[in-house]
């Protein structure tokens, strides 16, 4: 029941996105464990494309705010507005009260607009003036990030980038999926997304991935992971240790714990294996594995730490 349901989710999506499985994968995922997804990759990847017609699959409300230099928090949350006619003050919700928020090339904005989005990304609630109210639910934020803007780029903090569950990098399609898609674009064969999820199986598919089965065994090794981006020594790949400020903070076994029931659930199974971890791994900790100057300099990568972990900790 359950595979028919992602099936269908994802039949919808592939109707404008060609490819890009492992990014469809990545959405779901977040739609399901109620995580936060940052989306990375050079333009015209399908990257907004492939968040829009998420959104219109399940028929969820959605907003889209393109960030820029000149964009202020008041852009993102609201903000109180006197209204003279009454002398009152009124409040003007923001485009974060929605159900899929699309934060489009986050790293255009700086820190300070960036940090608007904390509260509401954590707590799932937007303060205003005095008062605060919570955010309907589903509430997930989809970010999409460029990795090639230089120009009014800025770099996103490292409590803001904790606060993703997940960090997914698109890389180019390949030829025959290119070739697909000019076919599409010259026929004008691109498909109308239809609405084929409504809430209340949306919320079914998240109480079945509680149920999941994770065996201890498979939750040591999630937790070994984890505890070897911070003490790798310990784990007997004292190499890569030179290149680690800081491993990935208790966020990261949280959510890769619960990112692979979702992937069970995505592939009509009700149990995890070691396969799922591996494959969802790097997604959830190469934003959270802090590098030194040495890892700089050297071009060494938070991508080449997690191999090495998953290279060298024994499987359950």
């Amino acid at each position: 029941m359950n595979n028919t349901i992602v099936s269908s989710i994802k039949n919808e999506v592939q109707k404008v996105v060609v490819g890009h499985d492992r990014l469809i994968n990545a959405l779901l995922i977040g739609l399901i464990s109620d995580g936060h997804v940052l989306v990375e990759g050079v333009p015209g990847l399908a990257k907004t494309t492939a968040i829009n017609a998420l959104s219109n699959a399940l028929g969820l409300d959605f907003k889209r705010i393109q960030f820029t230099p000149d964009l202020l928090p008041s852009d993102i949350t609201g903000t109180e507005i006197y209204d003279q006619k009454n002398a009152v003050f009124r409040v003007r919700k923001g485009p974060a009260f929605t159900n899929l928020l699309l934060a489009d090339e986050i790293n255009r904005a700086p820190a300070k607009v960036q940090a608007a989005l904390l509260e509401v990304m954590q707590e799932r609630q937007i303060t205003i003036g005095e008062e605060t109210y919570k955010l309907d639910d589903p509430f997930l934020v989809l970010a999409t990030q460029n990795p090639v803007e230089q120009e009014g780029a800025y770099k996103l903090p490292e409590a803001q980038l904790d606060r993703f569950m997940l960090n997914v990098i698109v890389d180019y399609n390949s030829f025959d999926e290119e070739f697909e898609i000019v076919k599409r674009v010259a026929n004008d064969a691109f498909g109308a997304i239809s609405k084929v999820v409504d809430k209340e199986t949306l919320h079914r598919l998240k109480e079945d991935a509680k149920e999941i089965h994770v065996d201890d065994a498979l939750l040591k090794y999630i937790l070994n992971i984890v505890f070897a981006t911070r003490d790798p020594e310990k784990y007997g790949i004292s190499d890569i240790s030179e290149y680690i400020e800081y491993g990935a903070s208790p966020r990261a076994s949280i959510n890769l714990y619960k990112a692979v029931k979702a992937m069970a659930i995505i592939k009509g199974k009700d149990f995890v294996t070691p396969v799922d971890v591996a494959e969802i791994a790097p997604d959830i900790l190469r934003h959270r594995i802090i590098l030194n100057y040495k890892a700089e300099a050297q071009g060494v990568t938070a991508d080449f730490v997690i191999q090495q972990i998953m290279k060298n900790l024994p499987l359950p």
